[in-house]
């Protein structure tokens, strides 16, 4: 059996639903104020079916709703006749066709996803059924099958079935929001975060259950800690990875709340995550396990509060001229391409091949300009003497240049700007490198050597 609840203009679908879940588990949502619930194995638990509509009004009156029910042997003819009859209707299985039968055939108009909210303009189909003469569900439900496909095609045999209290498609449960939170009033006010690690060790652990309970991962850890002060310190972590290890999601939250830590006591904890499906690991027989999301994750939030959140992460190249610019991006490693096990990302760079005949050259660049004395006759370096140990120095035998180049002085902070001379010098070590001068401050710097 199956029945359906239309509750009264202006009740909230959400305690609609809350009632009929109170009856069922299999609840299906048919409008923003009608519910369909399937009643299957509720009488031994309730009753018969009057008891079970009269338990079902008198718990919608208790929380302010007005409805109609209606149970029948399918879920069509309850939804057909809870809209034509008001108060309480119980059609006996089998008899939906007799029930039906002098119901006005604009009823079937609720089942069609371009249903008008207005009078005007009607509904297609049933003018074309009024023009034939057709008032009720039992004047179509009579006509031959055939002579309706023929007329009206699939959409007119569907009608018809459904003027008879035929089911189009099973029950589909509508599957209730599921909130992954936790939170905690305290007794007294807390400060600092060794007492605060307690306490969210207590709510990690049954957000941890949950979420593998219902095969999730979290993807963003939400910390919101309510202050003496009535105000909310909220702190969102972007996660690399799902992950539900109740240890690492507490680690990750103390450690971003050592970088940015709340400004009164604290005297509630909420605990929440946006969840994603669970993640599923194929480890390889062939190569090295990497980190787990887990460990690298730890360890990043570890650097970044000991080093500050603006010198950690990945170093990438900008849109610029200047030699050396990057900047600062969060960490997040990928597989390279025909690598996608061992995490080795290609960067794109030129790689010689030994058998070519064309020579390769690069420069070594050294992570931090090497600061050097250079000597300068009319404009060129002849001299390079520097204090790094393993850069002897020496006269200068060739050399090549200058390259100027500048950038960065459209930009109001001068500190951006740049202008430099670039020269390569073989020296009398037999080495070669790179040198420039700063043409501002006048000076000179080994960039690297070239190989």
């Amino acid at each position: 059996m199956f029945a359906a609840i239309y509750a009264a203009e202006g009740s909230s679908c959400e305690a609609l639903l809350a009632v009929a879940r109170d009856f069922s588990p299999r609840v299906e949502t048919c409008g923003p104020r009608e519910v369909a619930l399937d009643l299957s194995g509720l009488t031994r638990l309730f009753g018969d079916a009057k008891t079970i509509a009269g338990e079902l009004r008198g718990t919608a009156a208790d929380r302010g709703l007005r409805v109609r029910i209606a149970i029948a042997g399918t879920r069509t003819a309850a939804r057909l006749l809870v809209r034509h009859r008001a108060g309480i209707t119980i059609v006996e299985p089998g008899d939906e066709p007799a029930a039906l039968d002098d119901l006005r055939i604009e009823l079937l108009e609720i089942f069609d996803p371009d249903e008008p909210r207005t009078p005007e303009p009607p509904n297609p189909r049933t003018t074309t059924l009024r023009r034939w003469g057709l008032r009720t569900l039992g004047d179509l439900a009579r006509l031959p099958a055939d002579d309706v496909a023929a007329r009206l095609g699939q959409d007119g045999v569907e009608w018809q079935r459904l003027a008879r209290g035929q089911d189009p498609a099973p029950l589909v449960p509508s599957v209730p929001e599921e909130r992954f939170e936790q939170a905690l009033d305290l007794e007294w006010p807390i400060d600092g975060l060794e007492p605060l690690s307690f306490v969210l060790a207590r709510l990690m652990e049954p957000l941890s259950a949950h979420l593998e309970r219902r095969d999730r991962g979290a993807a963003v850890l939400h910390v919101r800690l309510h202050l003496v002060t009535r105000e909310v310190h909220e702190r969102s972590l972007q996660l690399p990875a799902p992950m539900r290890d109740a240890r690492t999601l507490r680690t990750l939250a103390l450690l971003d709340l050592e970088s940015h830590p709340p400004a009164a006591a604290i005297d509630r904890v909420v605990v929440a995550v946006d969840p994603t499906p669970g993640r599923v690991i194929q480890f390889s027989l062939l190569t090295r396990p990497l980190p787990s999301p887990e460990q690298l994750s730890t360890l990043m939030a570890r650097l970044t509060a000991l080093m500050g959140e603006d010198r950690c992460g990945s170093a990438v190249t900008v849109d610029s001229w200047e030699p050396g610019a990057f900047e600062m991006r969060r960490f997040a490693p990928q597989a390279g391409i025909g690598d996608q096990g061992s995490g080795i990302k290609n960067l794109g760079l030129p790689i010689s091949d030994p058998r070519s005949p064309i020579p390769t050259v690069a420069v070594r660049r050294f992570r931090s300009p090497v600061p050097a004395r250079v000597r300068v006759d009319r404009g060129i370096p002849v001299r390079v003497i520097s204090d790094r140990r393993g850069l002897s120095g020496g006269k200068v035998e060739t050399y090549a240049g200058p390259w100027r180049a500048s950038g960065g002085w459209w930009i109001e902070d001068r500190i951006k700007s740049w202008e430099r001379d670039e020269w390569d010098v073989t020296l009398s070590d037999g080495a070669t490198y790179r040198v420039f001068r700063e043409r501002d401050t006048d000076a000179w710097f080994i960039e690297g050597v070239v190989d």
